[in-house]
């Protein structure tokens, strides 16, 4: 998976190895954990600090060694704000039943046109339960592939402004095929 994501907008976590993107690695984790634990009803935890520098450590070889399949951006202005996770995965009998048996609020897609085709995006500003942070989904099913771009924002009152930035980020996402040359007679071209 290949991505073409505003530099002005959007910092890569993904291949952000060492002290380079360590800021926005340690914002988003902290973010994520903070958004979790106040789903579960615990406001702060001892060691939370701890926890996100350590995972903000592990979080770059975790996702070289996904080879790919795992792309993570923070919004640049406030790295704690926004985080987005795109993966792929290979579309199994077992992920379309999961897929097919979500909760009934997912069925409130729309149809969301990118250069991977059209795919689904949802968007819930206000979810269900009041812990829970406003957060949009997009997916893109291939046949053999399920796309899918995560977003997760922590305020609610800027959720809906970030929308078009979202959209913008989901369109750039692109499959890269790994062919060399003489593997195929049909020429590959990039999306347009």
């Amino acid at each position: 998976m290949t991505s073409s994501a505003d530099a002005a907008l959007w910092t890569p976590v993904t291949g952000s190895l060492g002290l380079r993107g360590r800021r926005q690695r340690k914002a988003a984790i902290r973010m994520l954990l903070a958004q979790a634990n106040s789903a579960i009803g615990r406001e702060g935890r001892p060691g939370s600090r701890v926890a996100a520098w350590a995972a903000s450590q592990a979080a770059p070889l975790a996702m070289r060694k996904a080879d790919g399949r795992v792309l993570a951006w923070t919004w640049k202005a406030e790295p704690d704000l926004v985080v987005a996770m795109a993966t792929v995965q290979l579309l199994t009998a077992q992920l379309r039943m999961a897929r097919a048996s979500m909760p009934m609020e997912y069925d409130d897609t729309e149809n969301f046109p990118t250069p991977l085709g059209v795919g689904e995006k949802l968007l819930i500003a206000v979810p269900p339960n009041p812990a829970s942070p406003p957060s949009a989904t997009y997916t893109w099913d291939t046949g053999s592939h399920l796309i899918t771009l995560n977003v997760v924002c922590r305020d609610r009152e800027r959720f809906g402004t970030l929308e078009p930035a979202l959209d913008a980020l989901a369109r750039s996402i692109r499959i890269a095929d790994d062919l060399a040359s003489g593997e195929s007679k049909t020429l590959r071209l990039p999306p347009a």
